[in-house]
């Protein structure tokens, strides 16, 4: 959790923050219930010092008076369970709010309701011309078999899909290209669980908050009710990544931690009702390389940490070809523990527009401090680490841009150099006859 008495001394700018963020949070009754939980603690080592003391006189007193202290001081236990059971419902209470308390922001992030009012940067790349009528991605990945939703939506339900032949290539292509340019500059690769338990999901920050997006696993074979597991399937490799250190203490000289996870990843869109229901763009299971970082407390190396995080998914989009824009995330799309956050929006043909496809964020102290990360100084102390993560590569929704740009007049979609390798050397997918 972050520092009570950094929340203390400036109230106000988390008082703004949270408005700006969008969460809903009574910092005036955190306060409060700070003051009381510091009143009931020294209340409770009070008497415990008063017990200990009383314990050494006790221990040189015989007969009738020996008994009334002991007697004595069964009054001051009775009285210690009472404030203990008080103490034990007010951190309760300090602790859940606590945990919805967001992080501050970096000066250069707008302030705004919601993704509208993100703030373009820079664009790369040329927009792609057609002479001919293009067609959107399903309609390319029918033709060409390479995507099937309607059968996805028949095992599974909606928002789910099969990707077939150089469909399900393509996206190990894309997945494995990510995956070995991280590695040739010296990242970790990662293939981590993808059913957490509770910890993980509250030490990145996703929850409290974000359990209604989240799948909880557990069935009864013999009665099929649900059952409690405490197990959740992941939205990405971040949160097994980032926790693989929790309750760790690094040298200095151990940092910065370099780690690139590979995985399978659900949302269940919970809230998105109606919202991008067509293709491949929210889907509830995803495959994802995510850039892991893990440093020492300092702006500075954080923020070098984040070009470089960033530079690294936008040297990807430019080795596919793929343009694209960086926007500067604004207070109202961010998450609660973001500190600053790019995203990367990729061109998508049919929708005439960018799309997102990549997010890279800063958390300074915010996940190090719930996953107790922290690393031992040169002077010896010790310090919670900064914690950084981004996109490298997602799919399916990454083919949204890939197969329409791609895509040629007599409906075949040559392949991105760059994957070729990947793909037996395959340029040109073709329709089957």
């Amino acid at each position: 959790m972050l520092d009570i008495q950094l929340i203390r001394e400036n109230l106000n700018d988390y008082k703004e923050v949270s408005k700006n963020k969008n969460i809903s949070i009574d910092l005036d009754n955190l306060i409060k219930l700070d003051d009381e939980r510091r009143k009931l603690l020294k209340e409770v080592e009070d008497l415990r010092a008063e017990k200990n003391k009383a314990s050494e006189k006790i221990s040189k007193l015989q007969g009738a008076e020996k008994e009334s202290a002991i007697g004595a001081m069964k009054h001051v236990d009775k009285k210690q369970e009472g404030i203990e059971v008080k103490l034990q419902k007010v951190l309760e209470e300090y602790q859940t709010l606590m945990l919805k308390v967001p992080s501050l922001v970096h000066p250069d992030t707008p302030v705004g309701k919601d993704d509208t009012n993100n703030k373009e940067i820079r664009i790369w790349g040329e927009i792609p011309k057609f002479d001919f009528k293009p067609l959107d991605h399903v309609e390319l990945g029918e033709k060409l078999d390479l995507i099937d939703i309607p059968r996805g939506v028949k095992t599974s339900g909606s928002r789910f899909y099969y990707l077939k032949n150089e469909g399900a290539l393509l996206e190990l292509a894309l997945l494995r290209f990510s995956l070995d340019k991280l590695v040739e500059k010296g990242f970790t690769p990662f293939a981590p669980p993808v059913l957490v338990n509770y910890e993980p999901m509250m030490g990145t920050s996703y929850f409290p908050g974000g359990e209604e997006q989240a799948y909880a696993v557990g069935v009864s074979r013999e009665k099929g009710e649900i059952e409690s597991d405490n197990l959740y399937l992941i939205g990405t490799s971040e949160v097994p990544v980032a926790s693989y250190h929790a309750n760790e203490i690094f040298k200095e000289e151990e940092l910065p931690k370099m780690y690139a996870g590979i995985s399978d990843c659900f949302r269940r869109e919970a809230g998105t009702y109606g919202k991008d229901t067509q293709g491949l763009y929210r889907v509830h299971q995803f495959q994802k390389v995510e850039q892991i970082i893990i440093c020492k407390n300092d702006p500075e190396e954080s923020a070098k940490m984040h070009e470089m995080i960033l530079k690294n998914a936008e040297e990807i989009l430019q080795a596919l070809g793929l343009p694209y824009r960086v926007v500067t995330v604004c207070t109202g799309d961010m998450g609660q523990g973001q500190y600053y956050k790019n995203d990367i929006e990729t061109w998508m043909p049919s929708r005439e527009s960018y799309g997102e496809t990549h997010s890279c964020s800063t958390f300074h102290e915010f996940q190090a401090r719930r996953l107790n990360m922290r690393y031992k100084t040169g002077d010896n102390n010790k310090k919670f680490c900064h914690t950084l993560n981004n996109t490298a590569i997602a799919s399916p929704r990454i083919l949204i841009p890939l197969l329409e740009t791609y895509q040629n007049k007599d409906g075949s979609i040559t392949i991105p150099e760059a994957l070729r390798p990947y793909m037996n050397n395959q340029k040109i997918i073709e329709r089957r006859t």
